[in-house]
């Protein structure tokens, strides 16, 4: 199989990925934070671990404002539901993913206001239609760094000076980009940060994470068990306790931990230079095809690794299903984002989405493209 829907999941994983997730199981599967034998204290090092060399790569400065999610949707409520309340105002785009879209639509209904910002048929968004939708209750701004639709990336160094100027808290869904793009809290004025950690770091399925600086005071999602002042009935209110409750996923955090230090290693320049190649020359291939139409713009310094097309008289799902039975992977219909398809005109039919990863060679697009020609002659 030609895995290429890494924007859904990465895979393969690296290697030390599968083995440390095992060593845990077999070995230091014990609940961390809880006990003080010597496999929980293991556990729970091996966690701290993991927020440290997650803070690294994004100049986290305090390792504990890392809270560790099943998933980067699961960061993503806990940060739109924990600072908005009615008679708030929050900004966001039409190019966002269901997991802020559905959200903010919800606390729309509860009185929370809410703007959605278009974007032009590349995906980007206009900043000086962003600043005219700044009001005096506008309490939040959440940009979606990189679409997974389009492979857009917006720049959020620019949205963040505006939200730091105007007092506004600026949150940033990391979903395709953590791990790939550069991203730096600090000098890009973040002040919550979501993102998985089974896409772009190399992790297990169900983790993730969210930053929060500690400036912003945020309403628990859940409450439960943490393991600190277990003697009150009360949250724990600092960090990352204030948001951890219950048994964390051990073995997908040691997995993730090694995903992170894999991309340490390697570097992210190098893993976004090989991405970016391998679609900088699937887009120009596919652009040779009568029949194909390619979504999205044609700067690779401001692109992901998401490839949108059509195929002119074949529905999108049926061409997803010749791809499978070739044995190549994709993603077909809207990918979770509705609202970017009425801007470029595939609200009937959604895209095929190729989404090239780090461990993609140039041969498995070659032959995808292969197979692509060969099903846009039917």
């Amino acid at each position: 199989m030609i895995y290429l829907d890494n924007a859904a999941t990465t895979f393969p994983k690296p290697q030390q990925v599968y083995d440390e997730v095992l060593e845990c199981m077999r070995n230091y599967a014990a609940n961390p934070g809880r006990s003080s034998h010597d496999m929980a204290i293991k556990a729970e090092s091996k966690i701290m671990e993991a927020r440290q060399e997650i803070s690294t790569i994004f100049n986290i400065k305090n390792p504990l404002n890392i809270v560790f999610t099943s998933n980067a949707t699961d960061g993503l409520n806990i940060g739109i539901k924990g600072i908005l309340k009615a008679g708030d105002h929050v900004i966001s785009t039409m190019i966002e993913h269901n997991s802020v879209l559905r959200p903010i639509n919800s606390l729309n209904k509860k009185r929370t206001e809410v703007s959605l910002i278009g974007v032009n048929t590349r995906g980007y968004v206009n900043i000086e239609a962003l600043k005219k939708e700044i009001k005096k209750n506008t309490k939040a701004i959440v940009i979606n760094h990189a679409s997974n639709v389009l492979g857009t990336i917006q720049n959020i160094n620019e949205i963040g000076k505006i939200a730091k100027e105007k007092g506004i808290i600026f949150m940033v869904d990391a979903s395709q980009s953590a791990g790939v793009v550069p991203i730096d809290v600090v000098k890009d004025n973040i002040d919550i940060l979501a993102f998985p950690g089974h896409k772009g770091l190399f992790g297990p399925q169900g983790t993730g994470c969210i930053y929060i600086n500690e400036k912003v005071n945020m309403y628990p999602y859940t409450e439960g068990g943490t393991g600190s002042q277990s003697n009150l009935m009360k949250q724990p209110k600092f960090l990352p306790d204030r948001f951890e409750s219950g048994t964390r996923n051990t073995p997908g955090i040691a997995g993730l931990c090694e995903g992170v230090k894999f991309i340490k290693k390697v570097g992210i320049d190098k893993i976004r230079k090989h991405e970016n190649m391998i679609t900088k020359y699937l887009v120009q291939e596919l652009s040779e095809i009568s029949r194909i139409k390619i979504y999205g713009g044609s700067n690779y310094d401001n692109r992901a690794a998401v490839v949108s097309f059509n195929i002119d008289g074949i529905d999108s799902s049926e061409v997803g299903y010749l791809l499978n039975e070739e044995g190549v992977a994709v993603r077909t219909g809207y990918h979770c984002a509705p609202l970017i398809h009425g801007i470029i005109g595939t609200n009937y039919k959604g895209t095929v989405r190729i989404s090239p990863g780090y461990f993609n060679t140039l041969k498995e697009i070659e032959k995808t493209i292969e197979i692509i020609k060969k099903i846009s002659t039917k």
